[in-house]
């Protein structure tokens, strides 16, 4: 038996034993709820992207046996990245010991109601929102999607009407059809950007018409994925910029489900009290376009890196973006002292995109080297495998893939964004039929 195996009999072992001895008193009211409301409802309930609701007991209890195998095995809640020394999650939402022998403990004595009046009071939604939003930007029509057939990325450009500069403390987008958006997001297009400058605002488009650039002050503004949520700008102060007169671009990635429908999404802002002396800034990190997967390979590497290129630059996030192959992703610095440091490792679930809030930001000194190392299940034995007779290259749809890390960054508000990374390393690399040239290799190897 191997010991990933062993570990996992192991552990339910041991919970099996601390369920049995906890008291047969465990009730929803009192007990359960509670732990439903800070880990669960945030997606489990109507409207958000879980299948079911845990909002009530008559909600939750005919789920009861599958509650206790999902928490037993650690499926739910979703969360795959673990600490890496001192690098740890504000947003962790694995149960704690405790509150999984509670749920097993109340599953294995008949899932009893109690009495109601135990009950904390209901968490309480702003219309289906988990912020409270200042703003809410929708876009302007619907977009209409075929029952069948490729979709492919669609771009909207939405007239903003900023009459003055806006500091973003938190951010939420919202589908208006989820079972048909996989993910998306909202980019912030200051004026001169030239970005869809010629786009005719509410019609979507297939093309981004023209470079999509930092340089411009291109940012993302919030960003939609399965689990993921809202994503809060407000760490130490910090907060997302847009400037006055910008507008937005929706970036939509749909899937046909197999009727015709239509979705309308929307972003929901909440904005900061004060303006603040540090920048949130969500960029998209290592980025392997140098990526090549061979056929059948069930455990492809692939590694991409940036250098950081301003002073004062901290790590707060971080999202890894893989697709149907995708398994792993670590994130690894280099400091200039040539000191290295693992500070992020995660298990990679395409139906479950999650972001990661480091506890502490973490100081990447200029010069870091902060790199991605993916690994991809391209064999047949992966059974979301579009084909694994195919070579694999980077690409925008789901039988394509990628591997990129989104990462959060807290720099001082009057640094450039456009100066914060350069692409280095593998990145850079000239490729093979199956990944970089030998001759690539040897010369970083050198450097």
């Amino acid at each position: 038996m191997d010991t990933v195996r062993v570990s996992l009999v192991s552990g339910l072992v041991g919970v099996a034993a601390l369920a049995a001895s906890n008291p047969s008193s465990v009730t929803f009211s009192k007990d359960v709820l509670p732990i439903l409301q800070k880990n669960c409802q945030g997606c489990h309930r109507p409207g958000e992207v879980a299948p079911m609701s845990l909002l009530t007991f008559s909600d939750a209890r005919p789920w009861a046996k599958a509650i206790k195998t999902a928490v037993v095995t650690r499926k739910m809640p979703p969360w795959f990245a673990e600490p890496q020394g001192t690098h740890s999650f504000s947003n962790d939402k694995t149960l704690s010991t405790r509150d999984l022998n509670t749920l097993v403990s109340w599953v294995d004595n008949g899932a009893p109601e109690g009495n109601p009046n135990d009950a904390p009071p209901p968490l309480q939604f702003t219309d289906g929102w988990n912020i409270k939003p200042d703003i809410v930007i929708e876009m302007p029509e619907d977009f209409h999607l075929p029952a069948k057939g490729t979709i492919n990325y669609q771009f909207v450009l939405v007239k903003g009407n900023f009459d003055r500069d806006l500091w973003v403390s938190a951010a939420e987008m919202r589908p208006g059809n989820p079972k048909v958006l996989h993910h998306g997001k909202v980019w912030v297009r200051p004026p001169g950007s030239h970005w869809m400058e010629n786009a005719v605002p509410g019609v979507a488009y297939e093309s981004g018409m023209g470079r999509n650039s930092i340089a411009e002050g291109n940012d993302i503004l919030g960003k939609f994925n399965p689990g993921l949520g809202a994503q809060s700008f407000a760490i130490g102060g910090s907060a997302k910029f847009v400037p006055k007169g910008s507008d937005l671009v929706f970036e939509l990635h749909y899937t046909a489900t197999g009727e015709a429908t239509t979705d309308r999404s929307k972003l929901g802002l909440a904005l900061a009290k004060e303006p603040p002396t540090t920048r949130f800034f969500l960029s998209a990190g290592p980025t392997a376009l140098n990526l090549v997967i061979p056929p059948g390979d069930s455990n492809a590497e692939v590694v991409s890196e940036v250098t950081v290129g301003a002073d004062n630059v901290r790590l707060a996030y971080a999202q890894p973006h893989m697709h149907l192959r995708g398994k792993d992703f670590e994130l690894r610095a280099i400091y200039p002292s040539g000191e290295s440091d693992t500070l992020f490792k995660s298990q990679f679930d395409f139906d479950w995109q999650l972001g990661y809030t480091f506890a502490k930001p973490i100081g990447l000194p200029k010069g870091t080297r902060l790199i991605g190392i993916s690994h991809f299940d391209n064999s047949p034995n992966n059974k979301f495998n579009p084909d694994p007779t195919e070579e694999v290259r980077w690409g925008p749809q789901n039988w394509d893939e990628m591997s990129n890390c989104f990462v959060g960054l807290l720099f001082d508000v009057g640094t450039n964004a456009a100066t914060i990374f350069r692409a280095s390393g593998p990145s850079l690399l000239p490729r093979g039929k199956f990944g970089p040239t030998l001759a690539a290799l040897k010369l970083v190897a050198t450097n």
